[in-house]
């Protein structure tokens, strides 16, 4: 056991699987520990009372929240005017957080209802439908990103004029905040889906491009010496010898760029007309219903995790000589 925490407590080692299972389920089960103490220990942060009985206070209702303060002031004001008040005069109520920080337990439970709940209008898409509809959105804006961002990605990272030619302009516009397109891509491309892939199109292109550059970069110089040597140049250098050279790393590196595509998400959806996940997150807002608004951002969490986890488990099968996960 000492073994195993002193190895926990040294530079890149690498660790046995028990202590991989047991620190990869403490990062999720610390979080929502902390979220347990909030949510269910009146000690930590309870900042209003939610009122059990509203005693001789006309406008307090029985489940409603107040603040500590006014709860107290009203107490207060009964005891001063009638310092023998019965316990059925005064005000009853018992800790609780306000309604945007919902228990667990309610988001655990909004993760099922959330489902078979219908809308509240018929016209209105079912949860899993805006979840298929965000899905979409990400996986166009993220294959036009792929379809542009590699080939200049792996030119730059190649030769020295494409480097120059590509990633100057491509390090200054990767500054330039994605969401600030939203009205422009509005009026080039309608009020539907185009703008929305536009926006989760230029959040990761130019990421991409400067990534794709890096990783090539990082192939071994004598691989392309040798294929020069050999007459190999130009297109057939490039497909026989470099992409083989970089796909582990190049899979990687999508991985974590789909990543950022998703984190465009809300804000690309917020334009033009409100859909997918987005929409049903600040339709729930406006209702309070904010059990629902955290179990739709759990399950973007989640999915993007489940893909992330399926795209690992490929990466290890189709490059089982690459170490780097």
């Amino acid at each position: 056991m000492n073994e195993r925490f002193s190895s926990w407590a040294s530079p890149r080692t690498e660790l046995d699987k028990t202590s991989k299972r047991l620190l990869t389920a403490a990062s999720f089960l610390l979080p929502i520990l902390l979220w347990c103490l909030v949510s269910y220990s009146p000690y930590i942060w309870h900042p209003q009372m939610e009122i059990t009985s509203p005693g001789q206070v006309s406008y307090f209702r029985e489940g409603s929240l107040v603040d500590r303060e006014v709860f107290e002031i009203e107490r207060n004001k009964i005891l001063e005017k009638t310092p023998e008040a019965t316990v059925e005069q005064l005000p009853q109520g018992i800790p609780s957080n306000p309604v945007y920080l919902p228990a667990p337990h309610e988001v655990m439970t909004a993760m099922y209802t959330a489902f078979t709940t219908p809308p509240k209008r018929s016209n209105e898409p079912w949860l899993h439908e805006s979840l298929l509809h965000s899905i979409q959105v990400i996986a166009w804006g993220f294959f036009w990103a792929m379809l542009f961002g590699v080939p200049l990605g792996i030119l730059a990272g190649t030769y020295s004029s494409a480097s120059y030619l590509i990633e100057p302009f491509t390090e200054f516009f990767r500054y330039l905040p994605a969401p600030a397109f939203g009205a422009l891509a509005v009026a080039v491309l309608g009020i539907y889906d185009a703008p929305k892939i536009a926006i989760i199109f230029i959040g990761t292109f130019f990421q991409m491009v400067l990534i794709v550059a890096a990783t090539t970069r990082k192939l071994n110089i004598a691989l392309i010496e040798a294929s020069l040597t050999l007459g190999c140049k130009g297109r057939r250098m490039i497909g026989k010898v470099i992409l083989p050279g970089v796909l582990p790393d190049l899979y990687r590196d999508m991985r974590i760029l789909l990543g950022w595509a998703w984190t465009y998400l809300i804000v690309a959806e917020l334009i033009g007309t409100s859909s997918g996940i987005t929409w049903f997150i600040t339709q729930q807002a406006r209702y309070k219903n904010f059990d629902n608004v955290f179990a739709a951002i759990l399950m973007i969490g989640l999915i993007g995790l489940i893909t992330d986890m399926i795209l690992a488990h490929f990466g290890k099968r189709l490059f089982p000589w690459h170490q780097n996960k």
